[in-house]
């Protein structure tokens, strides 16, 4: 059955990359999986938010890593989704994690490039030697030399490559980066493409599915590409 994966927790609900979001999609049963986006503060600490500046989903303004955790901490993560959550705060990784633990599956998105922010692996990776989740997440990210990086430093945690568009040779480069997850955007995956590497043993994530009618097309190549979506509820009536 199709693993049905909330995007920035449930953001068609509640604003995206906040603990409200992540327990929307905790409360229902149905959603298997949640993806975050993770960035570093100034001082180093692992926070959730999409955006490299702080603008579009806060009321600070700058870029994040510019900011140290009690600056972002002392923002308003909400209000600009709907005043209903106003006072809403950017959360810390490891906020999440104990929310998350031994309930739902973590795709850890990192934000970054190993050179915009030096250690983001090694502090992710930490968080959850800590809590004792490694085996409860998989960590992907753009930049594929940053997934590498993830493998090399620790090769029992799932990682995978995030892609947007159909670039050649696709599985070799996740075969040369370590990954074992092809995270793609949907109008770029085709059956074809979703079921060899699934065939191959790689994992498969189409995203971001909203309209009701893509996420039935994508959800019938296969029942193991897994579906992320700002709504959840929509793909929930398929399942």
């Amino acid at each position: 059955m199709n693993i049905c994966m909330a995007h920035r927790g449930w953001s068609g609900k509640a604003p995206e990359n906040t603990m409200t979001a992540i327990r929307l999609a905790l409360a229902e049963p149905a959603i298997r999986g949640i993806e975050i986006d993770v960035q570093l503060s100034r001082d180093g600490v692992p926070v959730l938010i999409h955006d490299f500046t702080l603008e579009r989903t806060t009321t600070g303004r700058g870029l994040v890593m510019d900011h140290t955790l009690e600056e972002l901490r002392e923002l308003d993560a909400g209000s600009w989704f709907n005043e209903r959550f106003a006072g809403e705060r950017i959360p810390t990784l490891e906020e999440v994690l104990q929310a998350v633990k031994g309930r739902c599956t973590l795709n850890i998105e990192l934000k970054a490039t190993s050179d915009m922010y030096p250690g983001i692996a090694e502090k992710v990776l930490e968080l959850l030697e800590r809590h004792e989740m490694k085996q409860e997440v998989c960590i992907t990210s753009f930049d594929h030399d940053l997934i590498r990086q993830v493998r090399e430093l620790d090769a029992t945690v799932e990682t995978g490559l995030i892609v947007m568009g159909r670039p050649v040779l696709m599985l070799e480069q996740l075969e040369a980066a370590g990954a074992n997850i092809l995270s793609m955007g949907y109008p770029y995956l085709t059956r074809e493409l979703a079921c060899e590497a699934l065939e191959k043993g790689y994992k498969v994530i189409a995203w971001t599915l909203d309209e009701p009618s893509h996420i039935r097309t994508v959800m019938s190549w296969h029942p193991d590409v897994q579906i992320c979506t700002n709504h959840p509820d929509r793909m929930l009536e398929f399942v």
